[in-house]
């Protein structure tokens, strides 16, 4: 005869018991936390790598065209010097916190529970992802604030291609003695201190920069960055969404002693 720890073994190995073993572990995934890792991990790498290339860029930018004295940006050169190493701190961060909200999703899913009957939900459990809500909900609150100062470069390049093209197309009409009143100015987006000089450029000049390549090249980085800070921030809220439900689901089970 055949034991029946035998015949289980055999269940387990057949099509069918393979097929049902598929279809459980597919199921213990938490395909939200999982699609918000991912858009965050894919996020914070356009943010981290066009945002540090960018302000590279920029501070050579700014040195060719806006300011004549080394003394006159000085700040933004400190501020892109240590911002840089911000960035290197944040994608550290959001690579581990990535990882620790998706194995709270892992462990939050009903599906997981389900699947394993002996595991239990407990008050450290449940005041886990209450703490982790609360941390999501802050840091996506930071990150709205970080995503509206990241729009401020890419709105002074827009503004800056438009003025261009304006100069182009007066430069073509009868109207071409206006175009020298068509201008540039850095201090108004925050770049320079109102006492830089030139701090700004008009006409022809302005023309001419926007047919560089380092116009094009810190133009497309700093879309890229915004781009980033974009998808992280939907990132965040999904993830806010995802642990408010598996908490809700813990909070639920608690009360009636489901065992998990």
């Amino acid at each position: 005869g055949v034991d029946e720890k035998t015949i289980g073994v055999l269940i387990y190995y057949s099509p069918t018991g393979c097929y049902d073993c598929c279809i459980r572990c597919l199921g213990a995934v938490p395909y939200t936390s999982l699609l918000a890792t991912l858009l965050c991990y894919t996020g914070v790498a356009l943010f981290c790598g066009g945002g540090h290339e960018a302000l590279t860029h920029t501070r050579t930018f700014v040195e060719l065209y806006f300011a004549r004295d080394v003394q006159d940006f000085t700040v933004l050169a400190d501020f892109i010097k240590y911002f840089q190493y911000v960035i290197y701190g944040l994608a550290s961060f959001f690579f581990l916190y990535g990882l620790l909200l998706l194995a709270e999703g892992f462990y939050t899913t009903s599906a997981v529970k389900q699947t394993f009957g002996e595991f239990r939900s407990t008050k450290f459990g449940r005041c886990l992802s209450l703490t982790f809500i609360i941390l999501t909900y802050v840091l996506a609150v930071i990150w709205l604030v970080v995503f509206g100062f990241t729009a401020i470069p890419v709105l002074f390049f827009i503004n800056m291609e438009s003025s261009c093209h304006k100069v182009n197309i007066l430069s073509e009409t009868t109207l071409f003695n206006q175009q020298a009143r068509v201008c540039m100015d850095a201090r108004m987006y925050g770049f320079l201190p109102w006492n830089a000089v030139p701090g700004i450029v008009c006409g022809n000049t302005l023309a001419n920069i926007c047919k560089t390549p380092e116009f094009y090249v810190t133009y497309d980085l700093y879309i890229c960055a915004f781009a980033g800070a974009g998808i992280t921030l939907l990132a965040l809220f999904i993830y806010v969404v995802a642990t408010t439900y598996n908490y809700a689901v813990l909070r639920f089970l608690g009360r009636k002693g489901i065992r998990c």
